[in-house]
């Protein structure tokens, strides 16, 4: 991002990491005369968003269908998996066209003929993610990984085209959003099509080993859980006047800084960490009570906060806490706690490591552990493509929208209460159409941005008892 700290995600350090993150483990275990997508048994992209996130994806998808880029990162066994077929990237769509043209040189240099993307299936412009589509046929994958504001409008015509489909998180600006993905899956749903959200978190077979002994009794009943995401920080300059605003607000980095095109920070950063306190209660939330704010002094220009605490209520009464603040010298944190009757446990760790581990009580110590997960052998961005193109290929079912558009209400259930300053229930956010951009689908190059800088730069912060968004 633009003026905010270095703390990124190792999906987004793609283009210095991409070796890394391309070698990773082959499809195992996926039988290779089975259901196929087109009789040359090869599985087609399209790109849809080409940043880091989205390259990311494809590095994944490559390895899956068979690719290692470096055996100095081949997992063990993988010399011994079959490869679960051909899977090239074969359209790409982007709004800015130094973005599509850097990141196709740099997937062409690291996979070669993987990539064949010419370059008149090489997409720019707000309508380009129809045109990359077009390029696909039953069986391909459409990879939506623009930001959350754009997310609805993408599935609902991947789907409309009857391709499978891999979108990333997050999933939805607003709770109008999550409605369209919802009817999106849905429609998927009759269609038979496959897809794959990227809450990698629940292909962790640590975590899914962790989940495992919390379902056995291993913790006792759950009564909190703790999430926290604390970094220095992502504050935002003023709008240069005499700009397409617009457009400046879609730059890369600056997404992140408006509610309407990406649902804020606080989201972007924490819907993993939401998603897992959900799935840790294996139950969606009452309702949810937060408080927020910026510090004092505070020149941000964007529209997020630095600070959220929200706390989600379950039915059964028991809590989640969840704290986001992204101020300079303080301290950082980036974990998942959860306390039972039993004892406590670290379900996550920094940069979603898959470090979980239950405790002999309620001391968090490592000099307290009474049991860990077995190490993983593929990481979880790899694990979910396994399983997405394992679906395709063998027709097993594999839907995970409703999963993530519910998870990603509960985020916007949260943000929702830490705005608007009021407590916020389930029942009413799923009955929410509300929406920060309701034509979002019909933008242009030459429409006016849906939020508006002052006349010294700055945008409109949420302002607790007088903001609306649910």
């Amino acid at each position: 991002m633009t003026e905010t700290s270095k703390n990124v995600t190792p999906r987004r350090e793609f283009l210095k990491n991409t070796g890394r993150i391309a070698a990773a483990s082959a499809l195992a275990g996926v039988a290779t005369a089975s259901v196929h997508a087109a009789e040359d048994n090869t599985i087609r992209l399209a790109l849809i968003g080409c940043g880091g996130r989205g390259c990311g994806a494809v590095a994944n998808a490559l390895s899956a269908g068979g690719l290692v880029v470096d055996d100095r990162f081949r997992l063990e066994g993988e010399e011994n998996a079959p490869a679960g077929g051909p899977v090239r990237l074969a359209a790409m769509a982007d709004l800015i066209p130094a973005r599509l043209t850097q990141s196709h040189a740099t997937l062409a240099k690291m996979f070669g003929d993987k990539i064949d993307v010419p370059e008149e299936r090489r997409f720019q412009g707000f309508d380009a993610y129809r045109k990359a589509i077009d390029c696909l046929r039953p069986g391909d994958i459409a990879m939506l990984t623009t930001h959350a504001g754009f997310r609805a409008t993408h599935l609902e015509y991947a789907v409309e085209k009857g391709v499978n489909v891999f979108m990333e998180k997050d999933f939805a600006a607003d709770p109008g959003g999550v409605q369209q993905i919802l009817r999106a899956g849905e429609a998927a749903e009759k269609k038979n099509l496959k897809i794959a959200a990227g809450l990698m978190a629940r292909h962790s077979s640590a975590r899914q080993a962790m989940i495992e002994k919390i379902r056995d009794g291993a913790v006792g009943d759950v009564m909190l859980i703790r999430a926290y995401r604390m970094d220095p920080g992502y504050l935002m300059g003023p709008f240069p006047r005499g700009e397409n605003e617009l457009l400046w607000q879609l730059r890369p980095g600056h997404p992140y800084q408006f509610l309407w095109s990406s649902g804020g920070i606080f989201i972007e950063l924490m819907i993993h960490q939401i998603d897992e306190c959900f799935w840790i209660k294996d139950s969606w939330p009452v309702a949810a009570h937060g408080v927020g704010g910026r510090f004092a002094g505070s020149t941000d220009c964007s529209q997020n906060l630095d600070s959220y605490s929200i706390e989600y209520t379950f039915a059964d009464g028991t809590k989640a806490q969840v704290t986001g603040r992204y101020i300079p010298n303080c301290n950082n944190d980036f974990v998942t706690y959860l306390h039972g009757t039993k004892c406590a446990a670290r379900f996550s760790g920094n940069i979603h490591a898959p470090n979980g581990q239950i405790y002999k009580d309620q001391r968090i110590d490592n000099d307290n552990i009474a049991w860990k997960p077995a190490k993983e052998k593929i990481n979880p961005w790899q694990a979910e493509w396994n399983v997405l193109l394992d679906a395709i290929r063998n027709d097993r079912p594999h839907n995970e929208a409703k999963r993530a558009a519910l998870s990603n209400l509960g985020a916007i259930m949260g943000r929702a209460a830490v705005h608007t300053g009021k407590i916020v229930t389930w029942d009413e956010a799923m009955a929410s159409k509300f929406q920060f951009c309701p034509n979002v689908a019909g933008l242009t190059a030459d429409s006016p941005a849906p939020v508006q800088a002052n006349a010294e730069g700055r945008y409109p912060a949420p302002v607790p008892g007088a903001w609306t968004e649910i």
